[in-house]
């Protein structure tokens, strides 16, 4: 969720203006909504709790960003938006439903001061490494978001993370698992093996009938456009006095505290025991007994519970009104009475205080000259881009807009579907140049992301249809993609033959021999081993074990380069965890208890998702 707001904030002002766009035409063709009856919208449900697609619009998204990050050039949006992809995020979706109902069920709560510490470490929330109340509220109303809602998500997530982290301390590790696991980790194996190279290509003849049957080559052509901005500076000092406020570092208090819980719709009675039990535990801590000791023992808060109730600085205008109240009317050293919030009954201790102070206009005059900068870029922009927009939409012509806002025309150079230079690298662009809009129709392309504060908008400049590219300009190229073909097909052809006689029982140095290869024998080899090619180790350790020396386990692996190893296993030797000291145990138990924990989350959603009752509506998946 955080995520999601931190791509919505770049280009602010640019999307707001294009967002009035999309609401003119939205409502345009919404008014038939009020003529028809109302119908779900809903892409799942979950024990009547509704999944929106926006929900899964923004993961979906996410994921997908994320997934052309990490594969660069090779992201193929063709093949990734896949019904099966968006099915598997939108399981996710309704997983973190079901965790979501669990935490209201089970009453999990997230101090208000846990999400105070969230938001106030966000980096997009801050300047100059400092939280900015007025750009915090600026930035979630440009994403359509108030402060409640926004912390109520993040509460949201918060609770199931708390949840999560609950089951996973259920999880114990046993002294026999963990010797297990050091027996099996630390294993070593002995094997012997040896390598068959690529065949030469020497006797490997192509006639130019083979080449003539290959595939032709083809190259097309597309335009783009993008917009610069110049900022101009203005008057720092009345930006200064407009927002001093935001130079205030305000008063904070570093505060601890002890909650008991008081449930949503609690009765009378209810309420009562709750502010006795309240009144008994502040009465100790006024009476002298550690603080920190009391909030570990009797605290209800368990996201402070561990530390002792500690909260950590804390300033004006982020707490519930009548905790913040209540500790801002304390002196240091102060026990309170019980505070009552959403929560339940508080007692808090204020243990410091740091005094507010006014930062000059000198010295923040290097970050109001950084801010009016990137406020006035993004107001040109958005400026521009909004007119480019309209001018287009006016008028097709790319170069009507572009004459109009003194804007250059640039061109690409030639480039096909799997992209070429500048602009043409983005995979946004291609997919816009080979669209049947701007490739058949001659339209102009909508405006393009290509990064923040960057689009691009296309139009066709030239097509070149297929070609086929002269049969000397591509015959060496062809001959060695049909040489390559025939030496995979002749070192896969002789690695079957030498790995059935060794299944039939000839050694490996008998095939050796015969192949005029080397055998390497290894002793001793650890999963991790560095002195042997991974993937014979990696199979070596796939093998069964062997029932004596003279029995070995055998393996045909492929290597790189149309390369194969013949291997034999002949034997395996546990480790001994009673030679391991106690800091290697105490890590093994970790590792184990990480992965016990990840079995217990996917097993209680798996419950879950059983008793739940779960709607899907895969056909509102955009």
């Amino acid at each position: 969720m955080l995520q999601t707001l931190h791509d919505r904030f770049s280009g602010i002002i640019a999307k707001i203006i294009l967002g009035i766009i999309v609401v003119v035409f939205g409502g345009f063709f919404g008014i038939q909504s009020y003529m028809n009856p109302h119908s779900d919208t809903y892409v799942a449900q979950v024990d009547g709790k509704e999944v929106s697609p926006e929900q899964f619009r923004d993961a979906w998204n996410r994921y997908r960003g994320q997934m052309q990050q990490m594969m660069g050039a090779q992201f193929d949006a063709a093949t990734f938006d896949t019904p099966e992809r968006k099915r598997e995020v939108l399981d996710q979706l309704v997983n973190d439903q079901l965790l979501a109902n669990a935490n209201e069920k089970l009453g999990v709560v997230v101090p208000a001061t846990q999400i105070r510490d969230v938001i106030v470490n966000y980096p997009a929330f801050q300047n100059d490494g400092k939280f900015d109340k007025d750009r915090y509220r600026m930035l979630l109303q440009a994403s359509g978001l108030t402060p409640g809602g926004f912390e109520e998500n993040i509460r949201k997530d918060l609770a199931t993370r708390q949840l999560t982290a609950q089951l996973a301390q259920s999880s114990v590790v046993t002294d026999a698992q963990i010797n297990a696991y050091l027996r099996l980790r630390d294993q070593t194996r002995d094997f012997s093996f040896f390598k068959l190279e690529r065949p030469a290509t020497d006797g490997i003849k192509i006639a130019d009938a083979d080449i003539d049957a290959y595939l032709e080559y083809v190259e097309l052509d597309a335009a783009a456009m993008q917009a610069d901005v110049v900022p101009d500076e203005a008057a720092l000092k009345q930006r200064y006095e407009e927002g001093k406020a935001r130079f205030t570092a305000p008063e904070q208090r570093l505060a601890s505290h002890i909650l008991v819980k008081v449930e949503k719709n609690a009765n009378a009675d209810a309420q009562k025991s709750a502010l006795e039990k309240a009144k008994a535990v502040a009465a100790e801590a006024k009476a002298g007994k550690d603080f920190a000791a009391l909030a570990k023992e009797k605290s209800e808060d368990l996201g402070s519970k561990a530390q002792g109730g500690d909260l950590g600085w804390i300033e004006k205008g982020l707490l519930d009104p009548a905790f913040e109240t209540a500790l801002y009317a304390m002196k240091k050293g102060d026990v309170s009475d019980p505070v009552l919030s959403p929560e339940g009954f508080h007692i808090i201790n204020l243990r410091d205080v740091r005094e507010g102070k006014v930062k000059s206009f000198e010295e923040v005059k290097a970050e109001l000259s950084k801010e009016y900068l990137e406020t006035e870029r993004e107001r040109r922009y958005s400026d521009i881009s909004g007119r480019l927009t309209d001018a287009v939409y006016k008028d097709p012509s790319l170069e009507a807009a572009a004459k109009a806002l003194s804007l250059p025309l640039q061109k690409t150079a030639l480039f096909s579907r799997t992209g070429g230079e500048g602009i043409a690298k983005d995979p946004k662009v291609v997919k816009a140049a080979f669209s049947n809009g701007v490739l058949t129709e001659g339209s102009t392309s909508d405006p393009i992301e290509l990064s923040p504060n960057h689009i691009v908008i296309v139009h066709l400049d030239q097509h070149e249809a297929s070609q086929p590219k002269p049969l000397d300009a591509v015959r060496e190229d062809i001959r060695k993609k049909l040489v390559d073909q025939q030496i995979a097909k002749q070192a896969k052809e002789q690695a079957d033959t030498l790995y059935a006689r060794l299944q039939k029982g000839e050694t490996v140095e008998q095939i050796a021999a015969v192949a005029k290869a080397k055998v390497e024998t290894q002793t001793g080899v650890g999963r991790n081993a560095a002195n042997v090619d991974g993937r014979i180790v990696a199979e070596a350790f796939k093998l069964a074990r062997p029932a004596a020396a003279d029995k070995p386990i055998t393996a045909l692996v492929a290597l790189a380069g149309d390369a194969y190893a013949l291997v034999a296993l002949t034997a395996v030797k546990d480790a001994d965890p009673a030679k391991l000291d106690a800091k290697t145990r105490e890590a093994a138990r970790n590792q184990i208890a990480q992965g016990y924990a990840g079995e217990v989350v996917r097993g209680f959603v798996d419950a879950l998702r059983k008793k739940a009752d779960v709607k899907l509506a895969e056909d509102r998946l955009q």
